[in-house]
C-alpha cells in the first residue's frame, strides 16, 4: 500500500514526531510512505538515518508538486491528513487528481489529536463526504487515537516492551556523558510550566539527591532563566540533554524514576515507559484543555496525589505543588504500568489503521 502523510508544523517536536512514528511504523509493515511537511527542519535531529520506505517531500501552500510525484503508479492509496492541518485546496487538488486517475477506490483519513474525552469513541471512523472542491466525491474519515478499544489506539512498535526489557540504564547515560552516581534521575521535557520555580527548590532542598536532565529547546531555556549558570546546587544536579533522535529520547524515558513530558507524542512514550510521568498539556485559548487532561487522569484512575500534582503543574490550582515522597511515588508508577498494561492489550495505532482502510476500500 502506498501512503501520503501530510503535516503542517505547529509544535516541530510533536507534529512531526507523530508523524513520523506513524510513517515509521508503516514502512515497518513493508508501505511505501510519503511524508509531506512544510518544515522539515527537527527531522535532522528527530530521524538523522531517514528510514527506509519513508519518502520525505516538502510543500508549500502556493507551490506546485513535481510531475514526478504525480504520476498515476505513484499515488497514495491512502491520503492522511494529521491533526486537521488542511492543506492549501491547491495542493490536495494535485494528489486527488493523481488519487482519481485511474478509477481505483482510495481512502482519505483526518488523523486526529489524541484524547481522553468521551467524544473520541463517538466521532472515531466517522465519514465526512466531500460534495465539493479538490477531492469532490471522496469521502474523509475522522481516525482519533485513542486509549479505549473503540479508538485508533497508540502507536507502538512490535518489539518495543522487547526493548524496553533488555534496556541498560548506566550503559546508555554513561554514552551521554551523564554522570550518575545512584541519585534520583528525573527528565524535563516541558513548555514553560507555572510550577517549575517551585519544583526545582523542592528537588534543591529535598534530602534525596536528584539529577535533573533538561532537554534542549523551551524546557531548556525555562530551567536557564532561573539558573543562568546552569548549576542549580543543593540535591539538585542539572545535566542538560541535546535535541536527540526518537529512540533516543526512549531511552532518555526508560532511564529516569520522573518523566515530565508535555504534548502528544512524549506522553505516549512516557506510557510505554513505565514510569512516573507528569503531563504538560498544551494549552488552549478557551481551557478546552482543562477537560482534556481530566479526562485523561480519569482513564488513568489516577490517584488524588498524582491529580493535584498534575493541576498544580499546569497552573489549574492554587494549592502549591508538592513533590512526592518515595511511597507516593511507587504508587504512581504502580498506576502507571497498570495503565500500559491495559494499553498493551489492545492493537497499536498503525493496526487499526491499516484494518479500518481495509474496510473501506
Amino acid at each position: 500500500m502506498r501512503w501520503d502523510i501530510f503535516c503542517k508544523v505547529i509544535d516541530n517536536h510533536g507534529d512531526v514526531g507523530v508523524c513520523w512514528r506513524l510513517a515509521r511504523a508503516l514502512a515497518a509493515g513493508g508501505d511505501a510512505v510519503r511524508l509531506w511537511i512544510d518544515d522539515a527542519s527537527a527531522l535532522a535531529w528527530m530521524a538523522p538515518r531517514g528510514c527506509p520506505g519513508v519518502t520525505v517531500l516538502r510543500w508549500h501552500e502556493d507551490a506546485a508538486i513535481a510531475p514526478e510525484h504525480l504520476a498515476p503508479e505513484r499515488a497514495p492509496d491512502v491520503l492522511v491528513e494529521a491533526f486537521g492541518c488542511d492543506p492549501a485546496a491547491a495542493v490536495i487538488a494535485q494528489i486527488v487528481q493523481a488519487m482519481q486517475s485511474d478509477g481505483r477506490k482510495r481512502c482519505w483519513i483526518n488523523l486526529e489529536y489524541l484524547s481522553a474525552e468521551p467524544y473520541v469513541e463517538r466521532l472515531h471512523g466517522l465519514p465526512s463526504p466531500v460534495f465539493r472542491g479538490p477531492g469532490a466525491g471522496l469521502t474523509k474519515h475522522f481516525f482519533y487515537p485513542g486509549f479505549t478499544p473503540a479508538t485508533g489506539g497508540l502507536l507502538r512498535e512490535p518489539d518495543l516492551m522487547a526493548r524496553r526489557a533488555a534496556f541498560d540504564r548506566a550503559a546508555w547515560l554513561a554514552r551521554q556523558g551523564i554522570e550518575w552516581r545512584g541519585e534520583r534521575l528525573v527528565s524535563l521535557f516541558s513548555y514553560e510550566p507555572p510550577a517549575l520555580r517551585a519544583l526545582l527548590a523542592q528537588l534543591r532542598a529535598s534530602p534525596e539527591p536528584t539529577r535533573l536532565i533538561v532537554t534542549a529547546g523551551r524546557a531548556a531555556a525555562a530551567v536557564r532563566a532561573l539558573y543562568p549558570s546552569g548549576k542549580a546546587g543543593g540535591s539538585l544536579a542539572l545535566s542538560w540533554l541535546p535535541h536527540v533522535p526518537q529512540d533516543e529520547f526512549d531511552h532518555l524515558l526508560w532511564s529516569c524514576d520522573l518523566n515530565f513530558v508535555r504534548g502528544e507524542d512524549s506522553l505516549v512514550r512516557g506510557l510505554w515507559a513505565g514510569a512516573p510521568l507528569a503531563w504538560q498539556i498544551y494549552p488552549q485559548d478557551d481551557d478546552a484543555h482543562h477537560m482534556k487532561l481530566g479526562a485523561f487522569l480519569d482513564w488513568l484512575e489516577a490517584p488524588e496525589s498524582l491529580r493535584e500534582f498534575h493541576y498544580a503543574w499546569n497552573g489549574f490550582s492554587a494549592q502549591g505543588l508538592r513533590l512526592p515522597d518515595a511511597p507516593t511515588l511507587a504508587r504512581w508508577g504502580s498506576v502507571l504500568r497498570e495503565a500500559r498494561g491495559r494499553l498493551l492489550a489492545q492493537p497499536d495505532l498503525a493496526s487499526h489503521l491499516r484494518r479500518f482502510v481495509a474496510q473501506k476500500s
